[in-house]
């Protein structure tokens, strides 16, 4: 399988070919933790991934990004907590000019032909999932993933996203073959779970420099 090869841009396409699994985990990466390398390390076990790629967000939509530090501080930052060959850190949405999930992701599928894509999130985003725009044309485009998180699981499965997507839940116990599953298709990983999060990580962060 030969890959497509390219630069260490921060803003540039990851190496892919066709047939590859590959898990989608965007973000602010402000700043990034290692609850987001966890999640993609059970994401690469459990869905037998060839990559991870994080999609580091210019700013989103949803969140006031005037704090926002520079996109190349937040894709350094995130390369070297990630310390995974198949984990691949990328600030591509800056450079196609999406600023919405789907958009990236119609992006992604249609510049990357023959790559099966997986979109992976926290329970905690799955809870909120039904404000994102265009969320159920998302759940058309890709297979979902969600990854556990503490407190999150029974809000997150509760949800209106979650009563959406549950429709066409797998069984964990399929989760090897999932990443080949046409969507809309829906699996709710447990495993070890973290509770960092980059809020309370700039919560604190903010105390301190008090």
């Amino acid at each position: 399988m030969r890959e497509t090869r390219v630069s260490a841009d921060p803003t540039r396409l990851p190496p892919f070919a066709p047939g590859m699994k590959i898990g989608l985990f965007g973000g602010s990466y402000n700043p990034p933790h290692d609850g987001h390398r966890a999640a993609s390390l059970i994401a690469l076990r459990r869905l037998d991934l060839d990559r991870v790629w994080w999609l580091v967000s210019p700013g989103n939509p949803l969140k006031d990004t005037q704090s926002l530090p520079p996109l190349v501080a937040r894709v350094e930052a995130a390369r070297a907590l990630a310390r995974h060959p198949r984990i691949e850190v990328t600030g591509i949405e800056a450079r196609i000019g999406t600023h919405f999930t789907f958009e990236t992701i119609a992006w992604l599928r249609q510049h990357c032909p023959g790559v099966h894509f997986v979109w992976i999130m926290g329970a905690d985003n799955l809870a909120t999932f039904n404000q994102w725009r265009c969320w159920r044309d998302i759940a058309a485009l890709v297979p979902i993933a969600v990854i556990d998180r503490p407190g999150w699981t029974w809000s997150a499965m509760y949800s209106p996203a979650g009563a959406f997507l549950s429709r066409t839940r797998y069984d964990e116990t399929d989760s090897r073959v999932f990443a080949l599953a046409k969507p809309p298709a829906f699996i709710f990983l447990h495993g070890p779970r973290s509770a960092l999060s980059s809020t309370a990580l700039r919560a604190e962060a903010a105390l301190r420099g008090r």
